[in-house]
């Protein structure tokens, strides 16, 4: 460990500051001169000699201890810039030049689900109190959460409630409660993992009647622990388009309403005057349904839980185009060319380890539009490269900043041929 005076010169993907040495500083920004304790190749902020213009105070009581938010010492439009140069950059570097749109950032006070873990705190006799929070940057350890600014304020407020929920999850001393809490057109829907099961194959009676207890007092929509119902007032719901959809246990939702209305617009319209679209990787709707005010669909996704609830919203919502939905593990059985024969544009939003087999697949077909959506510029990178490869134009990128304040960027591509 040695005490250094370090020049900031750019920062890395995850949004560490980089000194000229190449040691990563977190909590810095480019053309900062600042004192640090170097450990190797990273390093722990002591005191900032020259800020930078762009400094700002950060908005958050918790942040440089929570490992929720990078950024938040950062001016919001240098800060989206550098996001926006960052996948300027990557695309650039693997030879991807295209048109990149400008960064679509959402606001503050607007993510609607959060993983918030629980933690046991042991006092006398037996005594215990519980604390919610985010993990710590760098660290195992957690912070608990008393107001989060990236948060929608209807979790905010939820807090000392989802938090005496939590004092019933601690029956097995090895439970690490995590409650993966979104926010719904009905209200709260609180999906609970990371508790061990008993001798007797769940939490106690008693147990359940204190969760019980504690949503219908917080007017929760709806507890599940490990996909199983402990408390339901009535069905937690989101909007797709015109649909309602119930969602699944533990669903994948786009954290943020504004980056989800972003993501529908820019693919609905790049595949405007289609007929006939495939929605690949489709969840429980959140393009298929607005894609099918103007096409024929076809949904596919491995998730049975939310291909259901999409099919189960079909039969409750008028005035669209066909839709057909199956369960289908697009990894091990992607759609294959052949059967995109009739259809006029794909589009595939796969989880992180994106769709290389799927695109492989889409480069063989005749079909002349694609839209791929990506919450992974790696993975994008790959996958689209399979597509340019094979003909396809990548004729324009915009990112999106789903996540305020991190390091991480999302991906909407159009492609054509």
């Amino acid at each position: 460990m040695a005490h250094q005076s370090l020049s900031i010169t750019s920062l890395g993907f995850q949004g560490d500051g980089i000194s000229a040495e190449g040691i990563f500083v977190p909590l810095t920004l480019p053309g900062e001169v600042v004192q640090a304790d170097v450990h190797k190749d990273r390093a722990d902020l002591l005191d900032i000699i020259t800020a930078s213009p762009d400094r700002t105070d950060p908005v958050c009581r918790h942040f440089s201890r929570c490992g929720g938010c990078a950024l938040q010492h950062w001016e919001i439009n240098a800060y989206s810039a550098w996001k926006r140069d960052l996948v300027i950059s990557l695309l650039s570097k693997a030879g991807l030049e295209t048109q990149i749109d400008p960064i679509l950032t959402t606001p503050p006070h607007s993510r609607r689900r959060v993983g918030l873990h629980a933690k046991r705190i042991n006092g006398p006799k037996g005594a215990f109190r519980v604390e919610l929070g985010f993990k710590m940057r760098k660290s195992w350890d957690q912070v608990r959460i008393e107001e989060c600014p990236v948060a929608d304020p209807r979790i905010v407020a939820a807090l000392p409630s989802l938090t005496e929920l939590a004092k019933a999850l601690f029956e097995h001393p090895k439970s690490a409660p995590i409650l993966n809490v979104t926010v719904s057109e009905t209200g709260l829907d609180i999906d609970i993992r990371g508790v061990e099961r008993s001798k007797s194959g769940g939490l106690s009676a008693d147990g359940r009647m204190q969760i019980a207890m504690t949503a219908s007092a917080a007017d929760f929509a709806r507890v599940t622990l490990s996909d199983e119902i402990q408390y339901m007032a009535r069905a937690p719901q989101v909007r797709f388009g015109r649909a309602i959809v119930d969602l699944p246990f533990g669903p994948f939702l786009q954290a943020s309403p504004k980056s989800e209305a972003d993501m529908v617009r820019l693919v609905t319209q790049a595949v405007a005057g289609a007929k006939k679209v495939a929605d690949l990787f489709c969840g429980s709707g959140t393009f298929t349904f607005p894609l099918a005010e103007q096409a024929v669909v076809y949904a596919a996704d491995g998730a049975a839980g939310a291909v259901g609830a999409l099919k189960s919203a079909m039969g409750r919502v008028s005035g669209l185009k066909t839709i057909t939905a199956e369960v289908r593990d697009l990894y091990r059985r992607p759609m294959l060319a052949a059967e995109m024969n009739g259809f006029d544009a794909i589009v595939f939003d796969p989880p992180r380890a994106g769709a290389e087999d799927q695109a492989r697949e889409i480069a063989l077909s005749a079909v002349k539009r694609v839209v791929a959506v990506s919450c992974n510029p790696q993975t994008f990178i790959r996958d689209v490269r399979i597509l340019t490869e094979a003909g396809f134009s990548l004729d324009k990128v915009t990112p999106i900043d789903q996540f305020l304040w991190s390091g991480h960027v999302e991906l909407v591509g159009v492609l054509s041929r």
